[in-house]
């Protein structure tokens, strides 16, 4: 082809490229939560880049905890402008739906790391190093362990106060994860909150090793979790010709118009449909902490920063429970007897497998961890109940078990001895009567985990049964309460050894936190014990926002 009849094609071709591609409609109003948290996050990587070492610490925290506020009163805000109920729609060009789940689920998120950031701006638990405070993280993250160049780092009182951006970015992409309305929006949201969080599970100040160890099998199993994810949506695309979930669940139930000619020959062909849903579904389970998908729990959970294991206990929990009843109730509602015996199994195995391993345990950290996994079982069973009232028990647990477990990591920072925290269960022994006041305290959420009436614990239980009972699932309550009496053992175990025993000469101190920590701690006893107390009201919350926007 001659130059003169490329460059006529060329020009035919760009009379007006502006006018072929439509400017994207953008609701700004209503993703200002998200855009709030993303904001502040870049302007943190900015602090770190121009305000002096000795200011950034304040400088951060500062700018976290107002970005959160801010973003939490977007929340409120669109949830009184009618957003969560008779306004709820698809915005951004179907990518992100705003409605009453993900509002609901958004400010859980929120509420939650504002308490996870005060438990990482906590200064006062350790001894001060070479005159200056120091917190839960490594003084300069990019030193080897050990290393000459660490040590000085120590010795200049140099902090990292990355972790504060860090946070924002998984928070950002956290609040996009439940809210995501096509497969795509999911995957970007879900790498948004997962790299933040493999690097801060790196960054711990003690224990190094077992930090970085921890981070790399996190890392390495999130890697595999995310190439899962990301081949069923590649399968369920070829099944339907989108990545939206309208058009998904409308090939579903085949409901679909104008077919493509190009992907007429794989739309509708169910092995696709079957392994793509399987995958994606596998993705999900994975950050749920749900057997057999749970093995980075307990080594994650031990080996990061309390604080970080903290936040992502709650948080990550949150946002991946809140995509896994988006992608069952919105896009494969009409493949309900295809999932439910699947997740039947799995809830099952989750709910047994977390309490039996956690007799075990002799690690207060991995305890918990194991309790989480035990949880993650319980909240399947509500998912699994497939009925409105199994969306807003979901939502309810999720509150409930959150701030309980804030509330636990928050106690475990401040039980200490040389080495840092002491999270060997031995060294909790006769705690107390050396700190009656911790030790009540943490008997407390040890109790709500347990499921004891007049706690948080016993009406998300409640909830979460009595939907799965109502919506068919009786024999999954009756394991539910079954692994409950096993869980329950073990955490009645550590409230005896904790006031039962003789305390050790050489036991642990507890140390005085700040402000901070004081607060994460009272907030979490406070909602474990008014969510027992007087549930109604939240449980209406939960009802009137469990209907989600098609």
């Amino acid at each position: 082809m001659s130059a003169s009849a490329v460059h006529s094609l060329w020009m035919m071709g760009a009379v007006d490229p502006a006018s072929k591609i439509p400017a994207p409609h953008i609701e700004y109003a209503q993703l200002s939560p998200t855009l709030i948290v993303l904001g502040a996050a870049l302007l943190g990587v900015l602090v770190e880049a121009f305000v002096p070492r000795r200011s950034r610490y304040y400088a951060q925290v500062f700018l976290t905890v107002v970005a959160l506020a801010a973003s939490f009163a977007a929340v409120v805000a669109l949830a009184a402008g009618g957003y969560g109920s008779t306004k709820a729609h698809i915005a951004a060009m179907g990518a992100v739906a705003v409605d009453g789940p993900a509002l609901f689920l958004e400010g859980t998120i929120l509420l939650v790391a504002i308490f996870a950031v005060f438990t990482f701006a906590e200064r006062r638990l350790d001894p001060a190093a070479h005159g200056n405070r120091v917190d839960s993280f490594a003084a300069q993250a990019a030193s080897v362990p050990g290393s000459e160049s660490e040590q000085a780092a120590v010795k200049a009182g140099f902090t990292t106060t990355e972790v504060f951006p860090l946070v924002l970015f998984a928070i950002g992409g956290m609040l996009v994860f439940p809210a995501a309305n096509d497969l795509l929006t999911l995957f970007v949201a879900l790498e948004v909150f997962s790299l933040p969080l493999y690097l801060l599970c790196a960054v711990a100040r003690r224990k190094r090793l077992m930090s970085q160890e921890a981070a790399v099998k996190y890392f390495l199993l999130g890697a595999f979790s995310s190439a899962f994810l990301l081949f069923g949506i590649a399968l369920l695309y070829g099944y339907s010709g989108s990545v939206s979930y309208a058009r998904i669940a409308d090939v579903v139930n085949g409901t679909v118009q104008n077919v493509d000619p190009a992907l007429a020959d794989t739309m509708g062909n169910d092995a696709l449909l079957l392994i793509g849903g399987a995958m994606v579904l596998m993705g999900l389970l994975f950050k749920v902490g749900a057997v057999p998908f749970h093995m980075w729990t307990p080594d994650v959970y031990e080996g990061a920063p309390t604080p970080v294991t903290g936040f992502m206990a709650t948080a990550t929990k949150i946002a991946a429970f809140g995509a896994l009843l988006r992608l069952l109730y919105v896009v494969l509602p009409g493949m309900r007897w295809d999932w439910r015996p699947v997740m039947w199994g799995v809830a099952i195995i989750t709910m047994l497998g977390g309490a039996v391993v956690a007799i075990t345990q002799t690690d207060i950290k991995r305890l918990l961890a194991y309790s989480s996994i035990a949880h993650a079982g319980f909240i399947l069973a509500g998912v699994i109940a497939t009925t409105p009232d199994g969306v807003s028990s979901v939502l309810f647990y999720l509150v409930a078990y959150s701030f309980t477990t804030i509330g636990a990591f928050a106690v475990v920072t401040l039980v200490r001895d040389a080495g840092g925290e002491a999270t060997h269960l031995s060294k909790w022994a006769g705690l107390g009567r050396r700190s009656p006041l911790v030790a009540a305290v943490f008997a407390v959420f040890l109790l709500a985990f347990a499921g004891i009436p007049l706690t948080s614990g016993f009406s998300g239980k409640f909830a979460v049964f009595k939907a799965a009972a109502d919506g068919g699932a009786s024999g999954l309550v009756v394991v539910g309460v079954i692994s409950s009496a096993i869980a329950a053992f073990f955490y009645i175990r550590v409230i005896v050894l904790m006031f039962f025993s003789e305390p050790k000469v050489e036991g642990p101190t507890v140390a005085v936190p700040s402000p901070l920590t004081m607060a994460t701690i009272a907030v979490g006893a406070a909602v474990t014990v008014v969510l027992g107390v007087a549930p109604q009201y939240f449980l209406d919350l939960a009802g009137q926002a469990s209907v989600f926007a098609r």
